[in-house]
């Protein structure tokens, strides 16, 4: 599995024709600031952020008295990799211009061309079963194995509720916060260039 997917591209199409601002751009969760982009963050869960503030305290509070000088460097690297861990899943978002779909992480993005776009369903990793490294992909995000799809990348902080993206060599399966939201705007953006997809689930004509 590619443990890094900085500055990945799914695909190498030229763009294609451009679209207008999306009527809903005003939305909350979708605003485009004036410059056509539709944004969204990973879903992010309460119940994540309080297991990772519960780590920090027992690394702080427990692990780091109990070493021979106080904080050693064992009580730095976990404390440092809790809190790397803790960054890639507040940075997750995505975004989506003329062109493009931007899956991003603070530690790179994978890029997936509008006009290649074959297919827009709902997904669950555990659906999928997807192998190759799941905890790492966790943090870099990078590339898997499913028996059903074969190689996928992934960039994503919610295994169950998400979106499958076919593009490209691989499809892409992503998390966010309002997987309807995001479908239906990136159905639109992509049926601007190719006209209906046999599976969409962001196309309301065919809910």
């Amino acid at each position: 599995m590619s443990a890094n997917p900085d500055a990945v591209q799914v695909s190498s199409s030229k763009a294609g024709a451009t679209t207008t601002s999306p009527p809903e751009a005003a939305h909350r969760n979708l605003p485009d600031e004036g410059d056509g982009r539709y944004r969204m963050h990973a879903r992010i869960s309460v119940a994540v952020l309080i297991a990772y503030s519960i780590l920090v305290l027992l690394i702080v509070l427990v692990i780091g008295p109990r070493t021979s000088a106080g904080f050693s460097w064992v009580t730095w690297l976990l404390l440092g990799l809790t809190l790397v861990y803790l960054a890639r899943y507040l940075s997750t978002r995505y975004v989506l211009d003329d062109t493009t779909l931007l899956a991003r992480t603070l530690f790179g993005t994978v890029r997936v061309q509008l006009d290649e776009v074959r297919a827009i369903e709902y997904a669950s990793l555990r659906d999928l079963s997807a192998t190759g490294g799941l905890l790492a992909s966790w943090v870099w995000g990078g590339r898997m194995y499913s028996m059903t799809i074969g190689e996928f990348y992934l960039v994503y902080t919610d295994v169950a509720g998400g979106l499958l993206v076919s593009a490209g060599a691989y499809p892409i399966y992503i998390s966010p916060r309002r997987t309807d939201v995001f479908a239906r705007e990136l159905s639109r953006r992509v049926r601007s260039y190719t006209g209906p997809l046999l599976k969409d689930v962001g196309n309301p004509e065919r809910s």
